[in-house]
């Protein structure tokens, strides 16, 4: 099969082979206030023209898997250079309202204030939602969110990719809303304190937040060095 694409260097349309009946699709993940929020683009031709779902698209078959994900995600949003997960392969035979399409599923974390998303290519506009502002989507796009929810909310609790959703500077107040959000739980701000920093895994950075209405808290920064030099010495990190 042969789809266009954009080709990066000139910026022009051009044809390539694409892997038939194979696509990706990303649930792209944010945090902005206390919410968790997910970012949608509305498809601007095709079948689902005017209509909202997941960033998606065709694999080449030049290209390697995760290549064609993060190609995808740098096309349609300008999103690039990210924590990204492959989560597993969606393939209903009815999911797809045109013939038998499979599509491969990821998930991206991102610090919002990092990226100046900005619809692309073949989507017509792009949007961050809270998980209760998400209603109807295309095709199986629901299930690939739900299902990316329930992996987010297992990984958070074992590994700190959380943190890839904070900034840089953070206080222990904005890491126990993150954690409060995913896993949609409520949590003691005392005892979640207490065994966050006893972890050893933020690094103080002796500074506070700044131009706040309410008493500033001190910032932290988490420190991937610190926590592999800790799981090489067998620590286990757990929520």
């Amino acid at each position: 099969m042969v789809k266009k694409f954009i080709d990066e260097e000139s910026g022009k349309l051009i044809e390539e082979k694409v892997m038939n009946a194979i696509t990706i699709d990303c649930v792209i993940f944010g945090f902005d206030q206390g919410r968790l929020e997910v970012l949608l683009v509305e498809h601007g031709t095709g079948i689902s023209k005017g209509k909202w779902g997941l960033p998606g698209g065709w694999i080449k078959e030049d290209e390697s898997i995760d290549d064609a994900a993060n190609r995808v995600l740098r096309e349609l949003t300008g999103i690039e250079d990210l924590y990204l997960e492959q989560l597993k392969a969606f393939g209903d035979p009815k999911r797809f309202p045109l013939g038998r399409v499979i599509t491969i599923g990821y998930y991206a974390l991102i610090k919002k204030a990092d990226y100046d998303v900005k619809a692309g290519f073949t989507a017509s506009d792009a949007k961050w939602y809270t998980m209760d502002q998400v209603k109807d989507m295309i095709y199986d796009h629901k299930e690939i969110l739900s299902y990316s929810l329930k992996h987010l909310r297992n990984r958070v609790r074992q590994a700190p990719i959380g943190f890839n959703l904070l900034p840089e500077k953070f206080t222990l107040l904005q890491l126990m809303q993150l954690y409060q959000e995913v896993l949609n739980i409520e949590l003691d701000k005392p005892n979640f304190r207490r065994k966050i920093l006893k972890m050893k895994l933020l690094v103080d950075l002796k500074e506070k937040e700044k131009n706040v209405s309410h008493r500033a808290a001190k910032l932290y920064k988490f420190d991937p060095d610190i926590y592999k030099r800790l799981t090489d010495k067998g620590f286990n990190f757990e929520i």
